[in-house]
């Protein structure tokens, strides 16, 4: 076998000694004769769900598609979306977390949410698949970095876990807290960041419609890569800004010090919405290079206020957005 060390000495095996595409389609198949009661029940598609990821393999999420919340624009290919990654806990080259995430274990998987809220609860993953009904949401995704892409999402409303918990009127801000363990990262450990990778919102955003709990992508479970098995996607911010593999959710009253914010507090901010009007002090952030569509020398598009989600703006009326950046 075919072995690749990860950053910190970790012996690992080549994506591609990974379970195939192929192999994983032939199973979609098997569970799509489930679905339509040829072969079983419900309970029987749940065990080949509870199976495949046992084997590495990303089941189907059945998911109805919310048009109201989705882009008309091209999907960008899965492959893009899953081999041009940033995700430090699995290091900072864009391919490598397609590389090394096969080390993350993504089932049992528990979410506690805390803090300032009168329900305080923990949530196994299947008891998150089944909170609320799942939507597939295609949404545009802007890196601060000056790329972007255009995924189809699966989840829902965060809004949905808010009236579970029912915050107390002292939460004002919402803190998600990562996986930061070195056996399944090799790149936690690493200085460039401070772990676990925290991230955080606003109320009003975190409880804003747009804001998605996701489980899925283009049809299946979360890719490790991605985010597995639930990550946050907020598509108006800044990429860095959704964060991955969330073990932690806690509902706070003072604003939650991030990751990124902590590391380099000149360059990215609290807020970090999209906005093509405030540079980040090493390069513009007017426009921005589709991933998988427009070539690395191919004329840029356009980077739109909000990245085009306009709906939002009311949150920060009145807000100095070159201050609040």
């Amino acid at each position: 076998m075919l072995i690749k060390r990860s950053p910190n000495g970790i012996e690992l095996p080549f994506s591609s000694e990974i379970t195939s595409r192929e192999v994983y389609e032939s199973r979609r198949s098997f569970m799509k004769q489930i679905a339509a009661g040829a072969i079983g029940s419900a309970a029987l598609l749940e065990m080949a769900n509870r199976e495949a990821f046992a084997q590495g393999i990303n089941p189907k999420l059945a998911a109805k598609l919310n048009p109201s919340y989705s882009a008309l624009d091209k999907h960008t290919p899965y492959k893009d979306a899953t081999s041009y990654n940033n995700y430090y806990e699995f290091g900072t080259d864009k391919s490598e977390p397609a590389m090394y995430a096969n080390t993350l274990k993504p089932r049992p998987w528990t979410v506690s949410i805390e803090g300032e809220v009168n329900k305080p609860m923990t949530l196994d993953i299947d008891a998150l698949l089944k909170l609320a009904p799942l939507e597939e949401r295609v949404y545009r995704l802007r890196c601060v970095e000056g790329w972007s892409m255009v995924i189809p999402w699966i989840g829902y409303s965060f809004s949905e876990i808010i009236k579970k918990v029912e915050p107390t009127g002292n939460a004002k801000y919402v803190e998600f807290v990562t996986l930061a363990d070195k056996k399944q990262m090799p790149g936690v450990g690493s200085r460039v960041l401070q772990w676990p990778y925290t991230e955080g919102l606003r109320i009003d955003e975190a409880n804003h419609p747009l804001a998605l709990l996701t489980l899925g992508m283009y049809g299946e479970t979360l890719a490790n890569q991605n985010g597995a098995p639930v990550r946050m996607v907020l598509p108006w911010k800044y990429g860095f800004k959704s964060a991955k593999s969330i073990v932690k959710i806690r509902f706070v009253k003072e604003q939650p010090r991030t990751s990124w914010n902590l590391s380099a507090p000149n360059e990215y901010g609290f807020y970090s919405n999209v906005n093509p009007e405030v540079d980040h002090p090493r390069w513009s952030q007017a426009s921005e290079r589709r991933i998988g569509e427009d070539g690395f020398l191919a004329r840029k598009r356009k980077t739109l206020m909000f990245n085009g989600y306009a709906d939002v703006a009311p949150l920060y009326a009145g807000m100095d957005l070159k201050k609040f950046f």
